[in-house]
C-alpha cells in the first residue's frame, strides 16, 4: 500500500525527470555540432619520423626550397612561408564543383619540426598547418576556410621518402666501406 502511494505521488516527478534526461541528452549531440568544426580544425596533418632533428631538418629545407620562406629557425623549429596566392587552382580545382568561382585565395604554410624520443630512440615529429583565405568579393572581404589536407599530406610524404632515400644510401656507403676495409 505504502507503494502505492509512493508510485502514485512519484510518478509525475519520473515523467519529468525522464524529459529532463531526454532533452539534456539530445542537446548533447547538438552542441557537438557547434564544436565539430573546432575540434577537426585541431587535426593538423602530423607524421612521427625515426630519424635525428637535423636530419628531418634538412629534409624539410630541402622541400621547402620552392616557396617563399619569411621564417626559418632551426632552433625553435619552425619554418613559415609568406603569402601564397592560389587563386588559379583553387578556381580551377572545384570548376565542375557547387561553388561559384572566388575572387582571390592565398594560403601560409607553418611547419613545425619537434624532437623527441621512444624509448632511447631520438625521433622527430613534423606537423604542417596549411592556412587557407579566400575573397568571394570586395564586400566580404577575406574569410578563413578548411583546407582539404592535401598538400599537407603531401610534404609529409615527401619528407618521408626524402629520409627513405638519405637511409638507403648510408647503408650503401656502410656496405662499401666494409668491402673496402675487408679488400685492403
Amino acid at each position: 500500500m505504502i507503494l502505492k502511494r509512493f508510485d502514485q505521488f512519484f510518478a509525475p516527478v519520473k515523467s519529468i525527470l525522464l524529459t529532463v534526461c531526454l532533452a539534456a541528452a539530445l542537446s548533447g549531440c547538438a552542441s557537438y555540432k557547434q564544436f565539430q568544426y573546432i575540434a577537426e580544425e585541431f587535426e593538423i596533418p602530423s607524421d612521427v619520423f625515426r630519424n635525428d632533428y637535423s636530419q628531418t631538418w634538412q629534409a624539410v629545407l630541402q622541400i621547402m626550397q620552392k616557396y617563399d620562406l619569411s621564417l626559418q629557425n632551426q632552433e625553435a623549429g619552425i619554418i613559415k612561408t609568406r603569402w601564397i596566392d592560389n587563386t588559379l587552382e583553387l578556381n580551377f580545382a572545384d570548376s565542375f564543383g557547387s561553388r561559384d568561382a572566388v575572387k582571390a585565395a592565398r594560403f601560409k604554410l607553418i611547419i613545425n619540426v619537434v624532437k623527441g624520443f621512444r624509448g632511447t630512440r631520438e625521433v622527430t615529429k613534423v606537423t604542417v598547418f596549411k592556412r587557407q583565405m579566400v575573397e568571394n568579393d570586395f564586400l566580404q572581404g577575406w574569410k578563413v576556410v578548411r583546407s582539404d589536407g592535401i598538400l599537407e599530406k603531401t610534404l609529409l610524404y615527401r619528407v618521408e621518402r626524402i629520409l627513405v632515400v638519405d637511409r638507403r644510401l648510408k647503408k650503401i656507403e656502410e656496405k662499401k666501406a666494409k668491402e673496402q676495409e675487408a679488400n685492403f
